[in-house]
């Protein structure tokens, strides 16, 4: 399994209310980035789009949860089940 479907797993099997925790801890460490950005300290954007990136994977399982199309730790349940 990629370093980032693990990182997906891990994500899936927080409840909502640490995945908002997650959200907010990653928008400031972006918005720091940023902020490193503009002050010439910081010389890479990867790590920026990283951040980007996880920070859409954090709304995109909330939303779904929000909808009803997925559970805390479904895929591992379904697994064990099937």
């Amino acid at each position: 399994m990629s370093k980032s479907a693990d990182a997906l797993d891990k994500l899936r099997d927080l409840p909502s209310d640490e995945l908002r925790i997650a959200l907010a801890r990653v928008r400031d460490e972006l918005f720091r980035l940023q902020l490193g950005r503009h002050t010439n300290q910081v010389t890479s954007t990867a790590e920026m789009n990283g951040k980007r990136r996880e920070i859409a994977r954090i709304l995109t399982i909330l939303r779904a949860r929000d909808l009803d199309l997925e559970q805390q730790g479904a895929r591992k349940r379904a697994a064990k089940e099937g």
